[in-house]
């Protein structure tokens, strides 16, 4: 029997025709049938670009068209939870993109929604598809580094590191810019995914380019969202796990991650600082061994690769979408784990403006998660 081609909306077109776009086009499952603007003439020339068959000024719009059986949402993060809403309520399939939204309240009552509404969800946390990070989650998984004793995370770039950047929602702590939001909230989902959930953290928090120039006029603007991250997480486990974020370092190292455990040491990291994606290689030592690179299984390649890095593992959240849809319920990662990574940021600004330790609640508990707010 012919599977169901599934008609997707696509709200978004920064990041989403850039990314989401050429993913949907790829998957062998899913249409792009309709694409949202605020601007109904950007609307029509992208669609028509594009060869989509309608074009939307509103969520509204996108919602009451019989063809559309699933949206796909990466606007900036402040528009999350207002476009998601309707969504949700009209029980349309959603993928949304991180950071999921503004606080904690609002991811849980997304969920909350999408669980009673039977509405199968995903988050794009894409490193859980990239070839190298699955082998090493294999490898932990299969305890190579044995009883862990130290996690160490790096994540130094300079995509924000020119203060002559214009300022724009990215520069706004209330609009949910920052790195903290762009960087954080990708590795709060994979320290979850790959080590276990956080017990407590504290973070210091720190704007190092306070003044960005407005775009059109070139006025000096004050930026208030972080561009620095220091976290100190204590796993369940009692594992500490030092996070240093950052997205204005010239010549940043790039992304790594290091765990040391009585057993062996297994390192991956990339020093690409256009591509988040692409360039990840994995070493790995047995105790007192020097460390080796370990081979990429082809089973966990890529069918293709692209010039943009982050298309092939966003066609794996897709697919995962999709499969989600095919059985009725939503696989990891969903709305379930953008609200543990929302969660563990909104965390982060409560332990920055205290400068105190903050123990992470159980999320079971909605009332308590309630009182982080």
């Amino acid at each position: 029997m012919a599977q169901q081609i599934i008609g997707v909306a696509l709200v978004g077109t920064g990041f989403g025709q850039k990314v989401h776009l050429p993913g949907f086009q790829a998957h062998h499952r899913t249409q792009v049938v309709a694409v949202y603007h605020r601007d109904r003439d950007r609307a029509q020339e992208i669609a028509q670009a594009h060869h989509i068959p309608h074009a939307c000024q509103t969520i509204a719009e996108v919602v009451s068209l019989p063809e559309v059986q699933a949206v796909s949402i990466a606007t900036p993060p402040f528009l999350h939870y207002e476009m998601a809403k309707p969504v949700l309520q009209a029980r349309k399939h959603l993928l949304l993109e991180k950071p999921t939204t503004l606080c904690v309240t609002e991811a849980q009552e997304l969920y909350q929604l999408a669980q009673a509404n039977n509405v199968v969800t995903a988050l794009d946390f894409e490193f859980r598809f990239v070839p190298a990070w699955q082998r090493f989650a294999e490898l932990l998984s299969e305890g190579y580094v044995g009883q862990k004793r130290l996690i160490k995370i790096d994540w130094l770039v300079s995509s924000r590191a020119d203060a002559a950047r214009p300022w724009n929602w990215y520069s706004q702590k209330a609009k949910g810019g920052g790195a903290l939001g762009a960087l954080a909230s990708h590795a709060f989902d994979y320290i979850n995914w790959l080590f276990g959930s956080v017990r407590r953290l504290f973070a210091r928090l720190d704007t190092a380019i306070a003044m960005r120039p407005d775009a059109d006029t070139g006025e000096m603007k004050p930026v208030d969202a972080d561009d620095t991250c220091m976290l100190l997480l204590e796993l369940a486990d009692g594992t500490l796990c030092n996070v240093c974020i950052s997205a204005s370092t010239f010549q940043g190292r790039g992304h790594w991650i290091e765990v040391y455990g009585d057993r062996g040491t297994l390192v991956l990291g990339s020093d690409n600082q256009k591509d988040y994606v692409h360039g990840f290689r994995l070493w790995a030592a047995s105790a007192g061994e020097p460390l080796t690179e370990v081979e990429i299984p082809q089973r966990l390649d890529f069918p293709r690769t692209y010039a943009d890095g982050r298309i092939a593992p966003f066609i794996r959240v897709v697919d995962r979408w999709v499969q989600g849809i095919d059985a009725g319920k939503s696989l990891t990662p969903s709305l379930r784990e953008g609200v543990y990574s929302q969660l563990l940021m909104d965390l982060s600004h409560t332990s920055n403006e205290r400068g105190v330790w903050v123990d992470v609640p159980d999320l079971t508990n909605r009332a308590e998660v309630r009182d982080q707010d």
